[in-house]
């Protein structure tokens, strides 16, 4: 198994270069980012996940949003049981909580590469179903404005939410497009056949099959039908979770798809092991998978990958085209935000 060559990597966002939301809360995590380009900028839009600073023996800390601010449900410890680092499950009624939760924030970058600023703009839970947090933008430049994806989180379960803007400077919210449990949903960069399409990620409870990718179609983006199984997990760097990661790029041979993948763990409170796929998928009907690379394109191999919240983390959430090149954003251990580029040849290639 061959990994793609990087052409560059690094850093781009690290906890510490943000502040958080509040003086109760600290930054654990700056990941997970949508990206797009607007005049001679790119906006990252990154996940910013907190918990409370403050530590009580005997307990732990749970916070949500309520009336626009972060409260904290204080538990005592015996009551709950730690899953894995993000999640405890409650003993009472194995109802599950987060031990975070997350915000979004707008960083500024002229080449892609480097922070030149963060201007301050937020995006914060402000619904009863994002009381646990927002998580995970996608973004596409569709109808003159930029569509954001997002998963927000509360005690319904996780659901993707539809925002836009045309300046990110402020955001309009169109509520919940896929109902719980629903994440990564990436929006395709254009109509196709007369209707918007998107690439979803369904959960359940129960293991009917191995974890699917799969296709939608919409009229006006809020209400989807003509769902399709597009990619089930059939190897062993896929038996935990598959997922859209970016927003699919169109190519003349078909639509280039990044996603994410990782290998379940046997480990209990493990979370295993996320590294990059890629796919092609057919320009008239996305819903047909054209080619598949059996193995990974990318895996976790830099300091900043394999050690952090949740260790062994790429996960992609967003692609910039920088002429024959492709700058690719994604979350690293859930932890940073990180950066890096691909030939647009070669990936092709390894599809």
């Amino acid at each position: 198994m061959v990994m793609l060559k990087r052409l560059h990597q690094q850093l781009v966002v690290r906890p510490q270069d943000v502040a958080a939301s509040s003086d109760g809360m600290e930054v654990i995590g700056t990941f997970n980012p949508g990206a797009a380009e607007l005049g001679d900028e790119v906006i990252i839009l990154v996940r910013v996940a907190e918990r409370p600073r403050e530590q009580r023996p005997g307990y732990v800390g749970l916070p949500r949003w309520s009336e626009g601010r972060v409260v904290v449900d204080w538990v005592p410890e015996d009551q709950v049981e730690l899953l894995d680092p993000r999640v405890v499950q409650r003993k009472e009624d194995g109802l599950l909580r987060l031990t975070f939760t997350s915000h979004l924030r707008v960083v500024r970058s002229r080449d892609g590469r480097t922070v030149d600023r963060f201007d301050g703009t937020t995006f914060c839970p402000a619904m009863p179903w994002e009381e646990y947090g927002v998580e995970d933008p996608r973004i596409v430049f569709l109808d003159g404005k930029y569509w954001i994806t997002y998963v927000a989180v509360s005690r319904h379960g996780a659901a993707t939410a539809l925002a836009s803007t045309t300046d990110f400077e402020t955001f309009e919210r169109h509520g919940i497009i896929f109902c719980p449990e629903n994440k990564d949903v990436v929006l395709f960069p254009e109509k196709i056949g007369g209707q918007y399409a998107a690439l979803h990620r369904p959960t359940t409870a129960h293991a009917f099959c191995r974890p699917e990718i799969w296709f939608a179609r919409s009229p006006d983006l809020l209400h989807w039908g003509d769902h399709q199984v597009v990619h089930g997990g059939s190897s062993s760097w896929e038996s935990g979770r598959v997922g859209a990661g970016v927003p699919p790029i169109r190519t003349d041979r078909g639509w280039l798809e990044i996603y994410h993948a990782s290998r379940r763990s046997t480990e209990p409170g493990k979370v295993g092991t996320y590294v990059g796929g890629i796919m092609l998928l057919d320009l008239e009907n996305p819903a047909v998978v054209r080619s598949y690379r059996p193995d990974p394109l990318w895996e976790p191999d830099q300091p900043y990958e394999l050690d952090g919240f949740v260790p062994g983390v790429v996960f992609p959430t967003a692609v910039v085209s920088r002429g024959d090149q492709l700058q690719m954003y994604y979350g690293a251990a859930d932890t940073y935000t990180a950066m890096v580029e691909f030939d647009r040849d070669e990936l092709l290639s390894a599809a």
